[in-house]
């Protein structure tokens, strides 16, 4: 399947809202990913990203229907080169290879066209596809945060992963 990057515009909020309207996405999620998801939700993201000049936020998009997102919020004073990554993906794109290929993409634009020199992410442990995703774009496992995460009503393991600007070319 094909899709693209695309930088945020408010012309993707309906689809956004489309797509995103899912429980499903929120199971491994931390609690800003409203559900449901609505228009209002969609348009307030979309600007928040347009007047946000710290992160690096991009849908993704197929047939001119935004089917996910990801992002990357860079850290500040001593750790201002390192960025936290996160992602999401519509159910009905899941297991396809759409958010390895995603956040391969993501990761070398940011490492290309930035200063960062680390890109991290945290994922809740049962989430196994997410940590796959990871490990398949160069990812180390560096630790785990033992049940650092409640999460409907129970505590989750996370898992801390880290990608070097020196290790990008083995994505």
């Amino acid at each position: 399947m094909r899709f693209e990057l695309k930088k945020w515009e408010m012309s993707f909020a309906n689809s956004l809202a489309e797509s995103a309207n899912d429980v499903r996405i929120v199971s491994w999620l931390n609690e800003g990913f409203p559900n449901p998801y609505t228009l209002q939700d969609a348009e307030w993201f979309i600007g928040n990203v347009l007047s946000d000049g710290k992160a690096y936020h991009r849908a993704i998009v197929s047939d001119k229907k935004v089917i996910g997102g990801i992002s990357a919020a860079c850290k500040r004073g001593a750790m201002r080169f390192c960025a936290e990554l996160g992602y999401w993906l519509a159910p009905d794109f899941w297991n396809k290879g759409l958010m390895t290929t995603a956040v391969g993409l993501f990761c070398e634009e940011m490492f290309s066209s930035s200063d960062v020199n680390r890109i991290q992410a945290e994922v809740f442990v049962p989430n196994v596809a997410s940590c796959r995703v990871l490990e398949k774009c160069g990812f180390q496992k560096e630790g785990v945060l033992r049940q650092s995460v409640f999460k409907n009503g129970q505590f989750y393991d996370a898992a801390v992963y880290g990608l070097l600007a020196s290790e990008r070319g083995e994505i």
